[in-house]
């Protein structure tokens, strides 16, 4: 496979990722440059990240892995190209645990301000089963010294670069996914979209077929795997003689929306149904209350490999998507008065003993607006429900 160790500097990275203390005091979170995260909250949603995927990278990171502890330091950050879209989603799946890697994004070769400073912030402490590998480089990016490092070739297609990765992962993760995600090659990004947070919170890794074929890559990763589940995300992108090719690996599960006659469905609508499934064990299943959410802009396909991170950890949350900045569609709207929180009106019943949605927003005011995010937080708010006779408690009868 196309994975080489790189270099590791004398003594052991000492300088830049010394031993941080269980019972510092003074500790703070270091200062974030305008670049950066930002964070801006209201009761119910938490926005992350500023004008780009490479401060929403940035923002995310920082939240899930603040540095401050042993075990908020990552034990791997990924860094991937900020202009390479397959390479980014299919390092999606290196968020899940156990490696559960933290995604920043790079310039070329050069490393940005925000990701820079969210590196040395996290200081990563080295994943054993990688042989305590630091930073996982796919393509060419620069990485500060001190670091061990893995880098993962871009020179080939986006099948082999995915297969490579898909091998990483068996390796991090010690055993053989039972299932994968695969997206056509030449798909919608925003339809794509939604499978980063899936392979994170699954652990399955994302593959490429082209739309009437099986490239060599993916067929070889599909057989190392052992005829896996295969779950097909924007089976619209395909074609029947692909779908066929296909399911000699294993059998097919397409997930998508059900649009109309002759209607290709929407990236809110495909989110939204990929965040409703289930089989089995697998998929979000969200169709009730009590979870985290994920809310990027549909224009904005790069902060979803960059999110990837909270569908793996806190509240583990599924990506939605939004179509413009102002407003949400009837669909979206629909989807979170349905899963809304609610407590009984009943005097016996209080709202502190309901469940809760959070939702995370991605990015500055151009890509989620605050009126956005103010209705966002309403649909999110756990509120009283008239009850019906039959629901209330019976009184209880009086003592002899």
């Amino acid at each position: 496979m196309l994975l080489a160790f790189c270099a590791v500097l004398a003594g052991c990275g000492k300088a830049s990722l010394g031993a941080v203390s269980e019972h510092r005091s003074h500790e703070t979170i270091p200062a974030v440059s305008t670049e950066g995260a930002v964070g801006v909250a209201t009761k119910n949603t938490t926005r992350l990240g500023g004008s780009d995927q490479v401060s929403v990278a940035a923002g995310v990171a920082r939240a899930v892995y603040p540095g401050l502890t042993t075990a908020t330091r990552p034990r791997a950050v990924v860094l991937v190209d900020e202009h390479d879209w397959p390479a980014a989603l299919a390092a999606s799946a290196l968020a899940s645990a156990p490696l559960s890697a933290a995604l920043l994004y790079s310039n070329g070769e050069a490393l940005p301000q925000a990701t820079a400073e969210a590196l040395s912030a996290m200081r990563p402490v080295g994943a054993a089963t990688l042989g305590g590998v630091q930073v996982i480089r796919i393509g060419s990016a620069a990485v500060p010294s001190g670091l061990r490092t893995l880098t993962v070739s871009t020179a080939g297609a986006p099948a082999t670069v995915a297969a490579s990765i898909t091998h990483l992962l068996h390796l991090a993760d010690g055993g053989a996914p039972n299932q994968v995600i695969v997206l056509a090659s030449d798909g919608p990004p925003a339809l794509q979209m939604p499978a980063a947070g899936l392979a994170a919170e699954s652990g399955s890794p994302i593959l490429f077929v082209n739309p009437g074929s099986v490239p060599a890559a993916t067929a070889a990763a599909l057989r190392s795997l052992g005829r896996p589940a295969i779950y097909l995300l924007d089976p619209q992108s395909m074609n029947s003689r692909g779908v066929a090719a296909l399911a000699h690996f294993g059998h097919v599960t397409p997930i998508a929306a059900g649009p109309g006659a002759g209607e290709a469905a929407s990236p809110v609508d495909n989110a939204i149904a990929i965040a409703r499934f289930t089989d089995g064990a697998f998929g979000w299943g969200v169709k009730e209350p009590g979870h985290g959410l994920v809310f990027a802009n549909a224009g904005q396909p790069f902060d979803a490999p960059a999110s990837a991170l909270l569908s793996a950890s806190g509240d583990y949350a599924p990506l939605l998507l939004l179509e413009s900045a102002n407003g949400l569609t009837p669909a979206l709207t629909a989807y979170l008065s349905d899963i809304q929180p609610a407590y009984s009106s009943a005097p016996q019943f209080q709202p502190v003993h309901g469940a809760y949605n959070h939702g995370w927003l991605l990015g500055d005011e151009q890509s989620i607006s605050v009126l956005t995010q103010a209705e966002i937080d309403t649909l999110l708010e756990i509120s009283p429900r008239r009850v019906s006779p039959s629901e209330e408690e019976p009184a209880s009868l009086p003592s002899e």
